[in-house]
């Protein structure tokens, strides 16, 4: 029985049943005005009603920042998972960091 409980197909039914058996009590509980108002399900947005979304936004500002993340995360990770012991991994550590380095003097030169 205790193998059955943790079969995959099991635990699927087991986990599906509980999560409507919670929907069901969070829709029960969620508020539902009493009475339906003119335009309540219309789009409203700083006084506008029916406002159409249509702005473009610029990402021109946000590759340089994930550009920078991207490389100090991944290098932090690079230098504190390499085995103490292995002189072979730590010179190629040591490229991978300076290449990122060269990224990101390249990156802040502009």
């Amino acid at each position: 029985m205790r193998n059955l409980l943790l079969s995959p197909p099991a635990a699927f039914i087991i986990i599906f049943l509980a999560i409507a058996a919670l929907s069901r009590i969070f829709s029960r509980l969620s508020f539902k005005p009493k009475q339906k108002t003119e335009g309540g399900g219309d789009s409203y947005a700083c006084g506008e009603p029916n406002y159409d979304n249509l702005a473009q936004p610029d990402y021109t500002t946000f590759f340089p920042v994930a550009f920078f993340f991207t490389m100090a995360h991944v290098a932090a990770l690079i230098i504190t998972t390499i085995p103490a012991e292995n002189a072979d991994l730590f010179a190629i550590a040591l490229i991978y960091v300076a290449g990122a380095t060269a990224g990101l003097v390249i990156l802040f030169k502009r």
